[in-house]
């Protein structure tokens, strides 16, 4: 039964292939072209009278003409919607793809097609396209196929097999009238060669191949004369002297150089370091003589971190455009020109992986230390005093670990004491200063308490004995706080430790003034006093002249003022001591600072006098809440003082009496208080302001009476005149107690509660971080003022909670702390960046603003990207790819100047062996194309205009018929032919 079903299952077989058959075309009208497959498939050992393999083979055939048919219905902009895949690297390049299989191997067939942005299919390529496959820019096709078995290696390594496989490929594209080349990869993976094949129409077949050569490449081919004379051996005689023959041939050539990047610099100059003194010790290798210099040396961020450049490189691309070479000669001097005379300068920034990840812990940065203060406040809530919390520090040292390694204790006290000994320089508390600083209530960026906070940054170490500390030896040792003004009202708009160290230096310096008055009594003699009263008296004159009509009449009982104890100190001191030039009716006059314009005192003949008061005593934010609550305790301010209140006043009629020993109460309160004197005559009250001349005494003393709430029975402020005696301010007790007020102070800052220290330390380690920023130089990027100024309202909309008593909210707050952390962090990138950009192209500005546009354009949506999801933050790093610029011949010298000339070990390891250098630089990669075509209206060849379209032919009449592309560099060269020819 076997032996007689064998006959009928063949018998079946024949029948199926014919069937099978029937939806072929019949070869024997086939064209020349397709005969010219068939012949080959007969030729590997496919005989076509044998049933089984004719109708595997054709099934294979069918399967590739059906998939092709498919794609050609649906056309590039239904292929894009049916999920065609975009390519790597490019945006208008997709593919798609189908499994074959063919008897024992399985193939997948990728079908690669272009279209722009409208979604219409692209017209032609261009050769230099830097968004092109690789085969695009070998053979110059545009859509094509592409054949690769479903293996590991992902080639064909058996000739017959490749020459097969791509037969199949051609009869189904001819079947389906397809002009789309067809390629096949072979050899070894690693020379990534290829065969190919495309049926330009009627007449005109294209056959390419592309192979490589990895290592010893030969010395004539490292050059373009030897270039040459390879690709005009591909269509004379081999025997023909080259030299003695002209060639016209179509002649293009990119250059790409290479900027060295940050991290081989560094190791050059560790390798130039080494050789040139072997016996450093690790001691010099880790201090500063060592004088390395870094890309941010100069920029406002390097007193506290090093900033990795954010610009690694640069990628410069020089074309010579299209242009016709007839001799090799021609070719040498093209070796030799310099890239300066090239049609086109594109560059391509090269950025640090770094911008399109986030840090958790791997940079150094404000952003990453500011997130360690934030986790330290959080721990802080926990601890009721300082001892408590740094205990629970250590216990949870994981959760506030830094990426930096915490310095030994005594490094840690010499970089206090060095901030205490700076100097006694008063900084500028302006530098740096955004105009949306002064809204963040914290300390100003040079002041003391700022510095102490950026350095508890690096640190990670946030307990303020040390500080406190170093505080009280200044106090003790009556030295100027460092970095902290000595005179001038308290700013309440900043933190309160910053409030109270300014009071504290305040009330130092009144000691170190107590303390020489001292010792000038003790040491002072009659001929030094009396050289001293001389000029001393020559300042108050000064003084007198200088003072105007409304200062004098100003109220006294105000409770900031401007702190000038020093210079009325002096002024005083000469009035006091000065009787030589005084007119005998002011013989016992003391205080005093000049008559008030013409007023006069009511019950004597003399001129009224504005006394030298006591400042009122300077309040940090706190006192003035106690104030207030004193008040509120004692009822209404304005008919019964406080005791505060009550203590300037009295210091003021005291001064004024000795100013004015004839004076009576209603004369103070006519200078004091000009609201309470109600005159009966307008003029003459005009004449009490000042606003008047003199006038006559027949008009003295002027007609008025004091207001009601001075002239009520019992009132306080008479009462207080008549108790008050007649002392010149200095002879006062002074109204700021300095010792005792300094000491409060010390109490306070050792009493801290953790959490009120991490707040205000929070505030003003965010406020000096953003201002040390916005120190930077970056010209004219308008992006990055608008970004900065964003930054500071997230700062202070963030920040606004931890200024109140009570914290509403602890995780919710922290939550917000840590995002305002992830905020400024992508700021602080486009800080580096910006200033990157400027610092390299301070000639080119348009070049600098131009390529941080484009990277601002990618990386601003970009901050929005939740920092932990790890598939988005893979994407994002795949797109941080800046756009490529052009270069304009103005330009040209300054981008020369980023490729500096290599060191002697750079030279060392590069091999000189081309042409073309850019300052010694040589390409690092090198692709030229030469091109040669034949007129196709010669009347030899019938192919219609389409087929020269279709050619991708660029001259219109003339078709390519040789097409070499060359690329690579002196060790590894890789060449890829195209030939079309007349079947």
């Amino acid at each position: 039964m076997a032996s007689t079903s064998r006959p009928n299952s063949l018998q079946e077989d024949d029948d199926d292939a014919e069937e099978e058959v029937q939806h072929f075309d019949d070869f024997t009208l086939a064209s020349s072209w397709e005969r010219y497959h068939t012949f080959t498939i007969r030729t590997i050992g496919f005989n076509v009278t044998t049933p089984p393999l004719t109708q595997l083979l054709f099934r294979f055939i069918s399967d590739i003409e059906a998939t092709c048919r498919q794609w050609l219905a649906d056309g590039p902009k239904n292929l894009v919607e049916k999920g065609a895949v975009t390519v790597e690297d490019s945006k208008n390049l997709f593919k798609v793809k189908y499994d074959l299989k063919n008897v024992t191997k399985s193939y997948c067939m990728e079908f690669y097609f272009q279209i722009d942005d409208n979604g219409s299919q692209r017209a032609g390529v261009d050769n230099w396209n830097t968004s092109s496959h690789d085969l695009q820019l070998c053979f110059g096709v545009k859509d094509f196929l592409l054949i690769a078995p479903q293996s590991a290696s992902g080639v064909l390594l058996d000739t017959p097999e490749s020459s097969k496989l791509l037969s199949s490929v051609a009869i189904a594209l001819s079947n389906c009238a397809s002009l789309w080349p067809a390629f096949v990869p072979v050899h070894d993976p690693s020379r990534n060669a290829y065969i190919g094949i495309q049926n330009m129409g009627t007449v005109f077949t294209r056959r390419f191949e592309a192979d490589r050569i990895g290592s010893q490449v030969p010395v004539k081919l490292m050059h373009l004369e030897g270039l040459y004379e390879l690709f005009v051996s591909k269509f004379v005689y081999s025997g023909v002297d080259f030299s003695m023959h002209t060639f016209k041939v179509h002649f293009m050539m990119r250059l790409t150089y290479e900027t060295f990047t940050s991290d081989e610099d560094d190791e050059n100059n560790d390798i130039d370091e080494f050789m040139g003194d072997k016996a450093d010790t690790a001691e010099h290798h880790g201090s500063e003589s060592r004088n390395k210099v870094h890309w941010d040396d100069d920029c406002p961020w390097s007193e506290w971190y090093s900033a990795e450049d954010p610009l690694r490189g640069f990628e410069l691309v020089v074309t010579w455009a299209d242009r016709t070479v007839e001799n090799t000669l021609e070719m040498a001097e093209l070796e030799n020109a310099t890239p300066h005379e090239a049609e086109k300068w594109i560059l391509h920034p090269v950025l640090s992986p770094y911008l399109g990840e986030p840090s958790h812990g791997k940079r150094i940065d404000f952003s990453s230390q500011l997130l360690c203060l934030v986790e330290a406040l959080d721990t802080s809530f926990a601890a009721q005093f300082m001892e408590d919390f740094v205990s629970v520090e250590n216990s949870s040292s994981e959760s506030l670990k830094t990426s930096v390694v915490i310095p030994p204790p005594t490094v840690l006290d010499r970089v206090i004491k060095d901030l205490f000994h700076e100097g006694s320089k008063l900084p500028n508390f302006t530098k740096g200063e955004h105009r949306l600083s002064r809204a963040l209530k914290a300390a100003p960026l040079e002041s003391l308490f700022t510095q102490f906070c950026l350095h508890s940054l690096w640190f990670g170490n946030c307990n303020i004995r040390e500080f406190v500390r170093e505080v009280r030896w200044c106090w003790e040792e009556s030295q100027p706080l460092p970095k902290m003004p000595i005179d001038g009202s308290i700013d309440l708009s900043t933190c309160l430790i910053h409030q109270k160290l300014h009071l504290l230096a305040i009330c130092i310096e009144k000691n170190r003034e107590m303390n020489e008055e001292f010792l000038d009594c003790i040491g002072s003699d009659d001929s030094s006093d009396a050289s001293v009263s001389v000029e001393e008296n020559h300042k108050v004159d000064k003084r007198r002249n200088r003072s105007s009509k409304a200062d004098l009449q100003r109220k006294r009982d105000s409770s900031i003022a401007e702190d000038t104890s020093n210079q009325l100190r002096f002024e005083r001191k000469a009035e006091s001591k000065n009787s030589v030039n005084q007119i005998r009716t002011d013989a016992f006059r003391r205080g005093s600072a000049g008559p008030v314009g013409t007023m006069m005192l009511l019950k004597s003949d003399q001129p009224l006098h504005a006394p030298f008061t006591q400042d009122p005593p300077l309040m940090t934010e706190d006192m003035h809440e106690e104030r207030l609550q004193a008040v509120e305790a004692f009822g209404d301010s304005l008919n019964v003082p406080g005791q505060l209140e009550k203590d300037i006043l009295l210091s003021d009629m005291s001064a004024f009496k000795a100013a004015n020993p004839n004076a009576v109460f209603e004369d103070f309160i006519r200078w004091h208080s000009p609201g309470d004197w109600e005159s009966s005559e307008p003029e003459a009250a005009e004449a009490s302001a000042g606003s008047s001349t003199e006038g006559s005494k027949d008009n003295w003393p002027p007609h008025g009476r004091l207001s009601k709430r001075m002239s009520d029975q019992g009132n306080l402020w008479r009462k207080s005149w008549n108790d008050a005696p007649a002392l010149q301010a200095d002879d006062q007790k002074p109204l700021l107690d300095p010792n005792r007020e300094g000491e409060k102070i010390l109490h306070y800052l050792e009493t801290v509660r953790p959490h009120q220290l991490l707040e205000q330390m929070v505030c003003t380690a965010f406020r000096g971080a953003a201002d040390t920023l916005n120190q930077t130089n970056f010209g004219d990027m308008r992006q990055m003022t608008s970004k900065l100024e964003q930054l500071y309202l997230i700062i202070k909309s963030t920040l606004g909670v931890l200024q109140r008593n009570n914290v509403p909210d602890r995780e919710q707050t922290v939550k917000d702390l840590r995002r305002l952390c992830v905020a400024f962090e992508h700021v602080e990138k486009l800080v580096t960046v910006a200033a990157s950009l400027h610092r390299k192209f301070l000639d080119a500005s348009r070049l600098a603003q131009v390529i941080f546009s484009d990277f601002y354009a990618l990386y601003v949506p970009m901050m929005g990207i939740n920092s932990n999801d790890e598939e988005e933050n893979k994407s994002r790093t795949q797109e941080m790819q800046v756009g490529r610029q052009e270069v304009s011949f103005r330009e040209r010298q300054v981008v020369s100047n980023l490729f500096s000339p290599p060191s002697a070990n750079q030279s060392w390891r590069k091999v000189l062996s081309m042409g073309n250098l850019l300052n010694g630089h040589e390409p690092i990669l090198r692709e030229i194309i030469f091109s040669t075509g034949d007129d196709v209206n010669n009347g030899i060849h019938y192919a219609a205009a389409a087929d020269v379209a279709a050619s991708g032919d660029r001259r219109g009449e003339e078709i390519e018929t040789h097409r070499m592309y060359v690329s690579g560099t002196s060790n590894d060269l890789r060449v890829a032919l195209s030939v079309t020819s007349c079947d």
